[in-house]
């Protein structure tokens, strides 16, 4: 799913309308911040806290749930981690055209995590998302507001021991510097506590995640067995789980992708 859209000319090339959204990538420059809800975890007490949890948003137009991509992370790293019970929170969020919607799925993500960190402390959490939801979970991790948007305005960041819980964060298909840039608005930056735990995979020519033109290459996420190992051996060498095979690097993060 195209989820990005783009028109006139890249790098000098006409290009049709491309990223039609990236709603929930800039809502923080918008008055919308990145940031999450900074409250009181609620733990609940019935609940069996996993070994590993998983925190997936999809893309656009999307249905509710995890997406194809997000399921084949799952599937994949669930492979990789033989004895560890794997729990999985879809991003609850209208993963549409709209501006401010992205803001739904980094409160939905902010508010999981707190909790999930404050229930069940030994659990490790991995964030992860897709296009839009990989905008939306980065965002999760910001250290700070953006600058131009007032701090009284919008939610606080999370709390910089928040991170000892989560083990690693992957991203597919993460809208890059020009995306940013075309729309005006500051890039994704991860916050300092997450970048070495932190990795954006980007399909070879995605003109969402790199400076390619190829506008196919940001539907083949979810069928791509390497991008995908690439994404599930990461996080499950940040769990401490014996990769299920090796991984096949694809699409290495392009420079574009500021820290």
């Amino acid at each position: 799913m195209f989820d990005f859209g783009l028109g006139g000319k890249i790098c000098g090339m006409a290009v049709r309308p491309l990223f039609r959204i990236l709603a929930p990538a800039v809502v923080a420059a918008s008055g919308l911040s990145a940031s999450i809800l900074a409250g009181t975890a609620l733990p609940t007490a019935s609940a069996q806290c996993p070994d590993v949890d998983v925190v997936f948003a999809r893309g656009t137009g999307e249905p509710p749930g995890v997406g194809p991509t997000g399921q084949a992370f799952i599937d994949n790293l669930r492979g990789r981690l033989p004895g560890k019970s794997v729990d999985v929170y879809p991003v609850n969020y209208p993963a549409s055209n709209e501006w401010n919607t992205g803001l739904d799925g980094i409160r939905d993500a902010g508010a999981h995590v707190l909790n999930q960190s404050g229930a069940c402390p030994k659990t490790q959490m991995v964030l992860s998302g897709y296009s839009q939801g990989a905008a939306v979970m980065g965002f999760v991790t910001s250290a700070q507001v953006p600058d131009g948007v007032d701090p009284a305005t919008v939610p606080k960041p999370l709390a910089p021991e928040v991170a000892n819980h989560v083990a690693a964060v992957v991203l597919f298909g993460t809208p890059n510097v020009r995306a940013m840039n075309f729309l005006n608005e500051p890039p994704l930056v991860i916050g300092p506590t997450y970048v070495g735990k932190t990795i954006k995979v980007c399909a070879p020519e995605d003109p969402v995640c790199s400076d390619g033109l190829n506008f196919a290459a940001h539907d083949t996420y979810a069928e791509d067995g390497g991008i995908i190992d690439q994404g599930a051996a990461f996080a499950a060498s940040r769990l401490g789980g014996p990769p299920a095979g090796p991984a096949t690097v694809v699409g290495a993060p392009h420079p574009s992708f500021g820290e």
